[in-house]
């Protein structure tokens, strides 16, 4: 049992300017932190060093310490820092070889004792195991077991939600259990084995004597370990994995079945805001929203779906930074497009305000029962249950940074699963470039562009486009602005960056082109009307607001625009085609993201949607 008020009295005498306190204190430090450091790190050597440098750290801030009687847990957070930075990127992987690790307990063995204990073959698996482990899984389990740390305390620590501490917690005892039943070891060794690994890696006889881990330690709360399950590595595919697989699979034709309000056909999208019936019942969903970047920037989303008990969950949908993925009859089908409503409806978020709301509900005269969440800031993630009955009610919201490299938008499917790669070379690429061809008025424009398909990509090929006019101005649209240049390429106007990426397809933001446009649309109080063509593929947008008139062709399966018309009332038309390349080796220097000097012209707001009006009367 550890002596919080020695340790209080210690930091109050060393305040005070006594050097013995100071020493006994430092002493003390290095024994409470050596067996700590070293069951995060595996590593004598480097256990030395971040005793020591987290030593020196804590008298450099020792007058930050505000309670005395939390001193032991302030220096532990000293140290988890020390050895986070260590590690930098590799937190998440292995970090050392498996044959550091005889040389590194090379030191404990001089305890007789224990090595009478148990078996050597039984140490070996439960250090390798422990050292297989991710260093963040490896550190909350310490914390937990040998620190008897509460979760709020944990979620201090390493800077999530208790929810998110919870959480990771039991992925971390899954991930070992994993690794010891791949060393032979069932899973009802996991408690016996964290015991064992802990007396291992005891400073001392008497403290390893002292080890306990109690199965009242283990348990996590239900909702943590139903978010936990759902994110679960065990038992599952990895979707790089998954991607691999799929390609060396030979692409299979299956189109997306004509939309209706039927039942689609497996490898389809499924609706996102409408609950899927099912012969028997109405199976509960979870409808889980993220937005690294903050709410109006790119959204990642998942459909759990729970069978009637509200047991068992799979993952219906999935579209992540990577790809759109649609899980159906043990086959993940991996498709081009993102998700849309089968009955053409809009596509809601919760995070839609109450003016976007209103007005997309008296174009289609009907309201979509989600409740709203407001939120600033990165992270941003909404779990949301939906039935039938009673639509979207938000279940939880939770800053969560590191989701998109957590298993939460990764996994969650049957080691057996069937891959079908039903994407083309350039969704498969996760960008392209495309051409635009048109007229104005009966003059000819043209243009070249870029375009990523998913967020992963979306900074390193990030969007752009050059649009010529016959008249020897410009429209462009970079990652640094977007501008209307004259004729000498002096620049009339400047807007900021995507602006004129308004009223196109932006599939890297997460949603259909179909719904990207209309919420374009929404946003500039522009009525719209969907409908769809005979090609089963098409669907079209028609756009009104006074004498403005626009209307897209949308490719539903290849998510893309594929032709846009407009025209003012006043005589005034044009139309813009575009075409997208599946092949981009040897394109040359057509497809060079263009420069722009003079950026010290006033910024404008950005017109939105109506930058087509502008476009066809030329008035910026």
């Amino acid at each position: 049992m550890i002596n919080h008020q020695k340790y209080s009295e210690l930091v109050k005498q060393a305040r005070l300017g006594d050097k013995k306190c100071m020493n006994r204190l430092a002493e003390e430090a290095r024994v409470h932190l050596r067996e700590y450091v070293f069951r995060l790190t595996l590593r004598e050597d480097l256990t030395q060093d971040i005793v020591q440098e987290s030593i020196l750290e804590m008298f450099k801030v020792f007058n930050k310490l505000k309670r005395a009687d939390r001193f032991l847990a302030w220096l532990d957070g000293i140290a988890f820092n020390k050895v986070r930075s260590h590690y930098g990127r590799q937190w998440r992987h292995k970090t050392i070889s498996l044959s550091d690790i005889d040389c590194e307990l090379a030191a404990n063995e001089g305890k007789d004792a224990l090595a009478d204990m148990v078996h050597r073959e039984l140490k070996q698996i439960v250090i390798k195991s422990m050292h297989e482990l991710a260093p963040r899984y490896r550190a909350v389990l310490i914390m937990r077991c040998y620190r008897q740390m509460q979760y709020s305390e944990i979620a201090r620590l390493i800077g999530c939600t208790e929810f998110g501490a919870q959480s990771l917690f039991y992925r971390a005892k899954k991930a070992l259990a994993k690794k010891l039943s791949g060393h032979g070891l069932g899973k009802e060794y996991l408690l016996t084995a964290l015991v064992l690994f802990g007396k291992l890696t005891a400073t001392t006889e008497a403290a390893a004597a002292n080890i306990s881990v109690t199965s009242s330690i283990l348990k996590v709360g239900t909702a943590a370990t139903l978010a936990a399950v759902a994110t679960s590595k065990t038992a599952i595919i990895s979707l790089t994995a998954a991607g691999l697989i799929a390609g060396g699979t030979a692409a299979v034709t299956h189109g997306t079945s004509k939309v209706d309000n039927q039942r689609q056909i497996p490898g389809t999208q499924r609706a996102i805001n409408t609950p899927v019936q099912t012969e028997e019942n109405t199976n509960t969903q979870q409808q889980w929203y993220f937005f690294p970047e903050g709410v109006g920037k790119p959204v990642m989303m998942r459909l759990l779906e729970y069978d009637s008990d509200g047991g068992h969950s799979s993952c219906k949908y999935l579209q992540n930074q990577l790809a759109n993925y649609y899980y159906d009859d043990n086959t993940i089908y991996i498709n081009n497009c993102r998700m849309y409503n089968p009955d053409l409806s809009v596509a809601r978020l919760p995070t839609d305000g109450e003016d976007l709301s209103r007005f997309i509900s008296l174009v289609e005269g009907k309201k979509v029962n989600m409740e709203y969440v407001s939120g600033k800031g990165n992270g941003l993630l909404i779990i949301s249950k939906r039935s039938s009955e009673h639509g979207d009610r938000i279940w939880r919201t939770d800053r969560h940074f590191n989701v998109l490299q957590e298993e939460y938008f990764q996994f969650n499917w049957p080691q057996s699963t069937r891959v079908v790669d039903h994407r083309d070379a350039m969704h498969k690429r996760g960008w392209t470039y495309f051409r635009i061809d048109g007229q104005i008025n009966g003059m000819r424009i043209s243009g070249t562009g870029r375009l990523p398909f998913v967020y992963a990509t979306s900074r390193r090929f990030s969007p752009w486009f050059d649009l010529r006019l016959a008249d020897g101005s410009k429209i462009i649209d970079t990652p640094r602005g977007a501008y209307v240049l004259g004729q000498n390429s002096e620049v009339i106007a400047r807007y900021g960056a995507k602006s004129f990426f308004a009223g196109l397809g932006r599939p890297w933001m997460g949603l259909h082109t179909l719904d990207t446009i209309r919420r374009d649309a929404v946003e500039n109080q522009v009525w719209f009307e969907t409908k769809n063509l005979p090609d089963d593929n098409k669907t079209e947008i028609i756009l009104t607001k006074e004498r403005l008139k626009l209307v897209y062709t949308i490719d539903m399966e290849k998510d893309i625009v594929e032709k846009i018309t407009f025209t003012n009332g006043d005589g005034d038309e044009g139309e813009l085609r575009f075409s997208y390349l599946q092949d981009i080796d040897d394109t040359g220097e057509e497809f060079t993201m263009p420069r722009v000097a003079g950026f010290r012209t006033d910024m404008k707001n950005s017109p939105g949607i109506l930058w087509f009006a502008n476009l066809l009367n030329n008035r910026w």
